[in-house]
């Protein structure tokens, strides 16, 4: 139901006219189960149009059926999971080769700026501006008009983010000192500094390009590829740990090459499934384009309220240079784990969500809007509650079974331990932000996630700073992230229900009983089998992993079990 190709009572959908190439071998590798547009539900294709195939998920026919929004969130949450394990293995690989030194600090901030700028302007403000555009060209527009629009965005995108990178690149040493500001009493940090970010900024330009590309998939029903493509970032900073690292003089500084590498492959894996679709972006300058000038108008004022979360980040990580080596270092490895639940299942979901919502609000289908919110709400539920409970309870051991080493220290183990918990408990807050934000950007409302994202964004600030002064170092820093995400998605969800666009719907009594009950358990179970983090130390590397296997599956088969028990089935997780 949230997905469509185009519009039912039209009665058109997408066809060949032409024998299509062949799918490029690493497609047909990486999607494991493609959802295929069911053309004959929706007619024929408009007299002489060539249009392009699109095996797009189906997810509107005459039944009503919503399970292909479970069915796309599902693909697009397992190849996203592919990536965040391979994600864990760079972590691991980066926390036991360089741990938490002044070079690995160095890295992490330099990393930050082009990944917080990426957020913004594409994967961020960008895409809930794009997508609901597009979406609407497919609904109403020839495949012409599709084309064009996608060439003048790439255009506009492209150039203005190519003179982004050029600026920073020559300006680096004058950028780098308010980032950097506790880097500028030693030298030689500071200028590994710039050097590094001058590395990595062009990451911003490639990827850019690449979550383009992404958008232009994920709003056709390719949500595989586009999860999938990650993973090669992850893939380029393992390989040059390892390859790389031992040929430089800062050894850090191959973790800076990998990441630009990983630019240039991301952005090249999208392309040929562009091309196949005719889609693919030809840039085009100069002339103006009645949607990129929409595009603008809802981006301006969504680059800074749809990313206050990667500004607090940010906030989070220039503070923690001023405070002692390490602290950055802390805040990463806890940020990364929080973001296995959040980046596999939350944004996964919002991927799906989107789209879903920019038809609906085209369709003025207003109660299915609503009801598409309701379904999200109570996924991110089911799934963020005990991940909050897991990464609360199992935090040092956690960290103990994938970190630690001579490198990364006991005393490692416990500041990252403080950090992470503190970064846990923002989870739900976390993930309802990536659902309830769509909700006013699908129906390009920009005014009022801005104002709410002003508001947290110096609720933040002020904690920052009361944290800092009450000597919580990078705990109170996570916790204020934390504390500004619950009053972001507060406050959103209250502006969806005040402008009557989202309401509960039946179920949630139940479901409350059912999260209850089966977190109960859950908490039992991990308090009771994980025993003192202090034991950890002393088993070998089999022994943890074994030990943190059995804590994971078993809890999460008990968690499931608990549910099931309960009377939740699959059925009821599709509205």
């Amino acid at each position: 139901m949230p997905f469509s190709n185009s519009d039912v009572n039209s009665a058109t959908a997408w066809a060949w006219t032409r024998t299509p190439p062949p799918t490029p071998f690493y497609i047909r590798a990486v999607i494991i189960a493609p959802i295929r547009f069911k053309a004959k539900k929706h007619g024929v294709v408009r007299a002489g149009m060539s249009e392009p195939r699109t095996e797009a998920v189906e997810t509107e026919n005459g039944d009503g059926s919503s399970s292909a929004l479970l069915k796309a969130s599902g693909i697009t949450g397992s190849m996203t999971m592919v990536s965040r394990i391979l994600g864990l293995a760079r972590d691991i690989v980066i926390a036991r080769l360089f741990g938490a030194t002044d070079a690995a600090d160095v890295f992490f901030l330099a990393n930050k700026i082009p990944n917080f700028m990426r957020r913004l302007f594409a994967e961020g403000a960008f895409n809930q501006a794009f997508v609901p555009v597009l979406s609407e060209y497919r609904s109403t527009k020839s495949l012409a008009e599709v084309r064009n629009l996608i060439a003048a965005v790439a255009g506009s995108l492209g150039g203005f983010l190519f003179l982004l990178t050029a600026f920073m690149m020559v300006a680096a040493p004058l950028v780098a000192v308010p980032i950097g500001y506790g880097f500028t009493d030693e030298p030689m940090k500071f200028d590994l500094f710039v050097e590094m970010l001058r590395i990595t900024f062009p990451y911003l330009l490639l990827i850019s390009m690449t979550a383009f590309c992404s958008a232009i998939l994920n709003s056709y029903g390719r949500f595989a590829i586009p999860a999938v493509t990650p993973a090669l970032l992850n893939i380029s900073l393992i390989a040059s740990a390892f390859l790389l690292a031992p040929h430089l003089r800062v050894p850090e500084l191959a973790l800076a090459w990998g990441v630009l590498i990983a630019g240039v492959a991301q952005l090249l894996f999208q392309l040929p499934l562009l091309a196949r679709m005719q889609l693919l972006p030809r840039p085009r300058l100069g002339k103006f384009h009645e949607g990129v000038d929409r595009i603008k108008k809802l981006m301006v004022p969504a680059l800074f309220g749809v990313s206050v979360s990667q500004i607090n980040l940010l906030l989070d990580a220039m503070i923690a240079s001023l405070l002692v080596t390490g602290s950055i270092s802390w805040l990463y490895f806890s940020d990364r784990l929080m973001e296995l639940p959040v980046g596999t299942f939350g944004i996964a979901v919002a991927i799906v969500v989107l789209p879903s919502l920019s038809r609906k609000h085209a369709e003025s289908s207003m109660q299915e809007f609503s009801e598409t919110l309701d379904w999200a709400t109570k996924l991110i539920c089911l799934v963020s509650i005990p991940a909050t409970l897991a990464l609360i309870i199992l935090a040092k051991p956690l960290l103990v079974t994938l970190f630690q080493n001579d490198n990364f220290t006991a005393f490692d183990v416990e500041q990252a331990a403080g950090s992470l918990r503190a970064y846990s408990f923002g989870i739900l807050a976390f993930m309802s932000i990536k659902i309830f934000a769509p909700g006013f950007y699908a129906r390009q409302n920009t005014r009022t996630p801005v104002k709410i994202g002003v508001i947290a964004l110096c609720a933040n600030m002020i904690m920052n700073v009361l944290f800092y002064l009450n000597g919580m170092a990078h705990v109170g820093l996570a916790l204020a992230t934390s504390l500004a995400a619950y009053l972001n998605a507060g406050l959103l969800l209250r502006g969806l229900r005040r402008e009557k666009v989202y309401s509960f719907h039946e179920g949630w009594l139940l479901l409350v009983l059912r999260l209850l009950l089966a977190n109960s358990l859950l908490a039992f179970f991990l308090i009771a089998y994980s025993g003192d983090w202090q034991m950890w130390l002393d088993w070998d590397l089999m022994t943890r992993v074994i030990r943190m296997a059995l804590l994971v599956f078993g809890g999460i088969a008990l968690y499931v079990a608990a549910l099931y028990v309960s009377g939740l089935r699959l059925k009821h997780l599709r509205r």
